[in-house]
């Protein structure tokens, strides 16, 4: 029997022991057609050995060492695609010939970095089934109120996001200290922004980074032609506005 891979604290890592919860996150991923998936992180494989029995085109990448040698023992047929890399560093156009979905149970510590990566990709990235920390994945698929943030705009841009259900803490080894929920976002209709994208986005930063005020404060710092929509949506703070809000102030914006 080969030995476990031991956790390192420094890497995040938190392996579920679930077998059922993996099944269910594993099943996930929409499975309608042949498809590239890459895992992120498979540590010993909890995901990866149901994914294999899938009909699509699996890779992995796993920057843990331990892992990597656990993985080619335990799952022979997965090593020719076994990238040893940093997905925050990988450049995505030489993963796939096409687009691809991803899937994994993502350190804490980098998950938000993963869906800022995701959403600068998404020409390429079509899904994302991910485990996050709770806060986290109700954050991304939260459409309105206090819990929703500039990475909630950002996704839900380009993305239909679901919450799918919450996994406990006693599910792992070692026990992380919060709660984990696992989303899937599965990208939308829209092609492109009917915007200019760069300033859409920082009004959704500026708005967000004041977010405790209404946006007539928020963002005195932009010249808006004023009409009836944009007086309304002034009145208001950043979490109340939809993805359509944000590209109606973007395209009113008259200077800076």
């Amino acid at each position: 029997m080969t030995k476990a891979v031991k956790a390192k604290k420094h890497l995040g890592q938190h392996f579920l022991i679930n077998e059922g919860i993996a099944l269910d996150i594993s099943n996930l991923i929409t499975e309608n057609q042949i498809k590239n998936v890459l895992e992120i992180g498979p540590g010993m494989g909890v995901l990866t050995k149901n994914l294999l029995k899938k009909s699509i085109k699996l890779k992995v990448v796993e920057i843990d060492s331990e892992s990597i040698n656990y993985l080619k023992t335990n799952y022979p047929e997965i090593e020719k695609n076994i990238i040893n890399d940093d997905f925050l560093k990988l450049d995505l156009n030489n993963i796939f010939s096409s687009n691809f979905s991803i899937i994994g149970n993502f350190p804490y510590n980098i998950s938000s970095q993963i869906l800022f990566k995701t959403f600068e990709n998404k020409d390429k990235i079509d899904e994302l089934v991910g485990m996050f920390q709770k806060e986290v994945a109700e954050r991304i698929a939260c459409l309105n109120g206090k819990k929703r943030g500039i990475l909630s705009v950002l996704i839900q841009t380009f993305y239909n996001v679901e919450y799918c259900f919450s996994v406990d803490e006693i599910e792992f080894s070692p026990k992380p200290k919060v709660k984990s929920g696992v989303i899937r976002i599965i990208r939308n209709q829209r092609e492109k922004l009917n915007c200019n994208p760069k300033l859409y986005k920082t009004i959704i930063k500026t708005a967000f980074n004041q977010r405790r005020k209404t946006l007539k404060n928020a963002l005195k710092c932009f010249d808006l032609k004023m009409d009836t929509n944009i007086k309304t949506l002034m009145s208001l703070r950043a979490e109340n506005l939809s993805v359509e809000d944000y590209i109606y102030i973007t395209n009113n914006v008259e200077s800076i």
